[in-house]
């Protein structure tokens, strides 16, 4: 969180009860007497930065709040986000990730460990390459595969290699898992890849996430690595709060 601006207005509330006498002092008399009233009262800078920042916290929410009923649609039931699990199941979990991202392999157990303990479950993948050209290319590479029926078996494959994600090792990846490279160089080339992850960047943007990964499950905005467990917790209060 960037500090500096949140200090500035601080001060400025600290001094503000001297606005009322302001055409009465110089400037030199209203900074000495703002730096005394500081000296004197260190903790109103705290106390003002802490009511910012909560002033600010719950714009940011209200603003988040606003965000997933307008997106609420495209974000669950884009036709063009792949979904695992079970396309019918009663609550959808939304995952943001990338490639190269260490969170995001981390995170991929846990995620397979919440498909295999619930079998209601939709997961919608969000491809939101960040980290670079590799990124990029293994992110097109993966929804391209799509045309060929491999998505899920090539996303596992991408999400488990070692080393980055780059063009070499996921066209390596790529004919392991038996798809056809020359297709899929072509069908990376699709304008709904680029679709696909132009509107992961504007949704990502909108929500307020500034890394990989991040989940949305219901009303829950969660960035960053999530152990299995909060994942069934989190899915378990959306399907309480659905019912």
């Amino acid at each position: 969180m960037r500090r500096f601006p949140t200090m500035v207005v601080a001060i400025g509330l600290a001094i503000a009860p001297f606005a009322s006498i302001a055409q009465d002092l110089t400037d030199e008399r209203i900074k000495e007497l703002a730096l005394q009233a500081i000296r004197e009262n260190p903790q109103i800078i705290m106390e003002a930065v802490q009511i910012l920042e909560a002033e600010q916290a719950a714009a940011q929410s209200q603003a988040q709040a606003e965000v997933l009923n307008n997106e609420r649609q495209l974000l669950e039931r884009d036709s063009n986000a792949p979904v695992l699990g079970n396309p019918d199941g009663d609550v959808t979990v939304v995952e943001f990730f990338d490639y190269n991202c260490p969170y995001c392999k981390r995170a991929m157990a846990e995620v397979q460990g919440l498909l295999d303990g619930d079998d209601n479950v939709r997961l919608v993948y969000r491809e939101w390459p960040i980290l670079g050209d590799g990124s990029v290319f293994a992110a097109k590479a993966a929804l391209a595969s799509r045309e060929q029926g491999k998505y899920e078996e090539f996303h596992w494959a991408l999400m488990g290699m070692q080393g980055r994600a780059e063009e070499a090792s996921v066209m390596r990846i790529a004919e392991e898992v038996g798809l056809d490279v020359e297709r899929l160089r072509e069908d990376m080339e699709a304008p709904e890849i680029q679709e696909h992850i132009a509107t992961s960047m504007r949704l990502t943007q909108a929500l307020g996430f500034s890394g990989t990964p991040s989940f949305v499950i219901g009303d829950n905005l969660v960035p960053g690595f999530v152990e299995v467990d909060q994942l069934r917790a989190l899915v378990e209060e959306t399907r309480e709060t659905a019912e």
